[in-house]
């Protein structure tokens, strides 16, 4: 384990799902407005938005086009309240702040790569307490194409200064590995409530926590895989 982390200069960790679970709160604020307005939201189809973003799938036309008619501000803004409700009541997902600590304490280089925008990441990780303990930020409004295109990625390895085989990542989603490895990076996956049965093979590990390792460790396993 040794030899392997001292080819590892840096960690690049998703943000949403990942570092805080705002999926849950995002998909049940939408949920809840379908609901009221007797239709279903198909998760099928949500799931393939889950990060990345809306282009393939967006709630609010896809919710306005069964009801045949544009959804009153009021709604919008009440859905955008509860949102914000739902994730300022979450915490720093278990695990991630000693993986922020352990990397910190071998030298490892940290960054962020997000499909979501710079002012959503960076406000809820000022907000953390921890965004000055990344070295580099990368969001959808950075780059041309968002998850699973491989273009945050490749962004943060060149803030960073790392190459990809030097890197690894750290995903929830499908949409988030497929990126990590379209880079070149080794990727760890971590599902959370809305992302734990959908198809995360692609990643080199798969845990259910970060919390069920020390970076030590995460590193071993990467290396016998």
């Amino acid at each position: 384990m040794a030899t392997f982390s001292r080819l590892i200069r840096a960690i690049v960790f998703d943000f949403d799902g990942l570092i805080l679970d705002t999926e849950e709160p995002v998909y049940r604020s939408w949920l809840e407005v379908y609901q009221a307005h007797g239709e279903d939201l198909p998760f099928e189809r949500w799931v393939q938005i889950v990060g990345s973003t809306t282009a393939g799938f967006h709630p609010q036309h896809h919710l306005e086009e069964r009801l045949g008619r544009p959804l009153p501000k009021e709604v919008l803004d009440r859905r955008i309240d509860r949102r914000t409700e739902m994730v300022l009541a979450q915490k720093v997902l278990p695990g991630v702040v000693r993986h922020i600590d352990d990397a910190k304490a071998m030298g490892l280089k940290l960054g962020v790569a997000s499909s979501s925008t710079t002012v959503w990441v960076r406000g809820h990780l000022a907000r953390l307490g921890i965004l000055d303990r990344f070295d580099c930020m990368r969001c959808r409004d950075d780059v041309a194409n968002a998850k699973p295109e491989p273009d945050l990625y490749i962004a943060v390895l060149d803030c960073l200064g790392v190459l990809a085989s030097e890197a690894i990542a750290i995903e929830d989603s499908p949409n988030g590995v497929l990126a990590a490895k379209r880079a070149g990076l080794r990727c760890v996956a971590i599902p959370n409530s809305i992302t734990a049965g959908l198809d995360l093979g692609q990643a080199d590990v798969q845990l259910a926590s970060l919390a069920d390792v020390t970076l030590a460790e995460l590193l071993s396993k990467l290396s016998a895989g």
